[in-house]
């Protein structure tokens, strides 16, 4: 398997779609990196955790409409191509 911007394409993909669909009562509230539980008091810097969660949630509020259009090309370039 060669490495190509197809792949990397790919991977990526997969990327965006498990952050996507990560579910913060289920899974991220369990390890501690829910919302809710990361208070930032007034003149602290953001910490490497805040900023994850921060590029979690920009990333599903962003990348949800995109994602379904990359997705429909991927499987059918996929389907048409083998």
């Amino acid at each position: 398997m060669a490495f190509t911007l197809w792949t990397l394409y790919e991977a990526t993909l997969l990327w965006l779609n498990a952050v996507c669909v990560l579910n913060e009562d289920r899974f991220l509230a369990k390890v501690g990196w829910a919302s809710w539980q990361n208070v930032q008091g007034f003149g602290e810097p953001p910490s490497i955790k805040l900023q994850l969660l921060n590029l979690i949630k920009s990333i599903r509020t962003v990348m949800r409409v995109p994602l379904i259009f990359l997705n429909i090309i991927t499987i059918t370039v996929k389907l048409i191509l083998g």
